[in-house]
């Protein structure tokens, strides 16, 4: 659910425009800073590498108040929220929303690797979640001692960015690192660390510990603090009327996933079926979430279980990826008729729940009457939906608990092993080929409860995921950057078929005596 995270970077894309000439777009710029970096993206922007995008265009870009040449336009994708500084004298089409998904194609040199983890902050001495002003001072901390550039909304810290970096907060204060898009699990590995190391320098001294787990276990919902960010209002406002776990959700979840890259609408597509094929065996083997408020849940996955009842518009397994016309069109009409939360204008969250993209299309909003939508709307509405597996202009992971810091390098391991290589990646989609819609759903359903031991077929599920596990430590392999001892963590789970929950619960029925208490040390990161 982070805002500002990308498995590439936010870009200004430079394409022909496909109406009347004369029509443009004229971007008003705040600086001479902006005009400056606009020139410099439009300059060195690549041609885009999918059929359904249109042939880029390098434009002459001039002063801080910035025009386009006749017959040509500039599309704004920034990171949201953001102050809206496009002025739109042509209306978005759905074309323009497929072609942004599109621009995200790049060819295979140029695929990285996006990171995301979240992680519960909480008081060494009492166990208590960290409080917003404690958050706040962490996060003050953490830039001024390494040099991070400070997020806010009104007068509240909400973020921090460095670089590609960004660190941000979930709805109750969950801590969350999107990472850079780096080109190695190496890399990735050492980004986490680093990011540990400053976390950790300045929470110790503050006596707040971190927790890697995928459910918090101890406290409830009331007991966990609201972050000041409007999004997230909204979004708590709105939850009860379409879930009954939506709450939990926002306020008591932590995961890990990943952002990869695509070369075409082909290879999205494979990418696509074949990681929401395999997101419950994913789910599986980072199961980390059997306790709430002090007690085993009947889950080895709770967080997981939870996305079955939060919002079913905008969550699940996406059946429609399966047919034969799937692909960026297909998924602009899905997320054209998901029911939005909030347009952002003049610093400002609009409350439009219930409504839209389609209509805002349209420009016959409520919320905003007559108003159109930019691309900045587009990104962000995108980042309200979530399926197991969510497309942007890269794919998002989305189906594994936060754990602790290990499994924070197998997760990126296990998915690029798979989808980064071509012979793994085939026969993925060979053994999973012939699953059906139900069989899918059905491991989606049970797998949350039963992992590993799901039965499935003429087995169990833990026969499928040891011939996977094998396909991605195989494809590492290949890729040839000495990458497959990430997998490790995740190797043995198959092999003893036993997952972090359950081994949650046999510390907790043993050696803990029944409490839950001790699970912040044992995960402490």
């Amino acid at each position: 659910m982070a805002l500002i995270s990308q498995a590439s970077p936010s870009y200004f894309i430079c394409t022909e425009i496909r109406h009347k000439a004369g029509n443009n777009v004229v971007f008003s710029m705040t600086n001479n800073t902006e005009a400056s970096k606009m020139k410099e993206l439009c300059a060195g922007f690549l041609p885009l590498s999918c059929n359904s995008a249109k042939k880029a265009h390098i434009l002459q870009v001039d002063g801080p108040g910035v025009g386009c040449k006749r017959g040509h336009r500039v599309i704004v994708a920034a990171s949201p929220p953001t102050e809206d500084a496009v002025i739109v004298t042509e209306p978005l089409t759905k074309q323009d929303l497929v072609d942004y998904l599109a621009s995200g194609c790049k060819p295979k040199e140029k695929w990285r690797i996006g990171t995301e983890h979240e992680k519960f902050g909480f008081e060494i001495g009492t166990l208590h979640p960290m409080k917003y002003e404690q958050i706040a001072e962490l996060l003050n901390g953490i830039a001024e001692r390494f040099d991070w550039e400070k997020i806010m909304e009104g007068d509240y810290i909400i973020g921090l960015k460095q670089g590609k970096q960004s660190i941000s907060l979930e709805p109750g204060g969950q801590f969350e690192l999107s990472g850079a898009p780096l080109e190695t699990l190496h890399q990735t590995c050492a980004e986490v660390n680093s990011h540990l190391y400053q976390v950790k320098a300045v929470a110790e001294e503050m006596g707040i510990g971190f927790l890697g787990i995928g459910f918090q276990p101890k406290w409830r919902l009331k007991d966990i603090p609201v972050m000041p960010k409007g999004r997230y209002e909204i979004m708590k406002n709105y939850m009860p009327k379409v879930g009954t776990l939506g709450l939990d959700m926002m306020f008591r979840t932590c995961t890990v996933q990943v952002n990869l890259d695509f070369s075409s609408e082909d290879d999205m597509i494979r990418k696509f079926r074949a990681g929401l094929a395999l997101q419950p065996i994913a789910t599986a083997l980072f199961a980390n979430s059997p306790f709430t408020e002090g007690k085993p849940n009947g889950y080895l996955s709770k967080r997981s279980h939870i996305w079955t009842d939060t919002d079913k518009n905008r969550s699940g397994m996406l059946p429609f990826v399966f047919d034969d016309s799937f692909g960026f069109e297909q998924y602009v009409d899905y997320a054209l008729d998901v029911p939005m939360y909030f347009v952002y204008r003049k610093k400002k969250y609009i409350d439009c729940t219930g409504m839209t993209f389609r209509d805002f299309l349209a420009g016959k909003l409520p919320c905003i009457p007559g108003e159109l939508p930019t691309l900045n709307d587009w990104e962000n509405h995108l980042t309200t939906i979530f399926p197991e597996v969510r497309l942007k202009r890269y794919l998002e992971m989305r189906g594994a608990d936060g754990g602790p810091w290990r499994r924070l390098c197998a997760l990126p391991a296990f998915w690029v092993g798979i989808l980064y290589d071509e012979v793994s990646l085939q026969k993925v989609l060979d053994i999973t080929a012939d699953w059906t819609t139900e069989e899918r759903e059905m491991l989606r359903n049970k797998v949350p409860t039963t992992g590993l031991k799901t039965p499935f077929r003429d087995g169990l599920l833990r026969h499928v995921a040891e011939e996977v596990v094998q396909l991605a430590k195989d494809g590492l392999e290949r890729r040839g950057y000495k990458e497959s001892g990430f997998l490790n963590e995740v190797a043995e789970v198959v092999r003893t078929g036993v997952t972090p929950a359950e081994k949650l619960l046999e510390l907790y029925n043993r050696k803990w005596g029944q409490s839950v208490d001790p699970v912040f040390e044992e995960l402490l990161y």
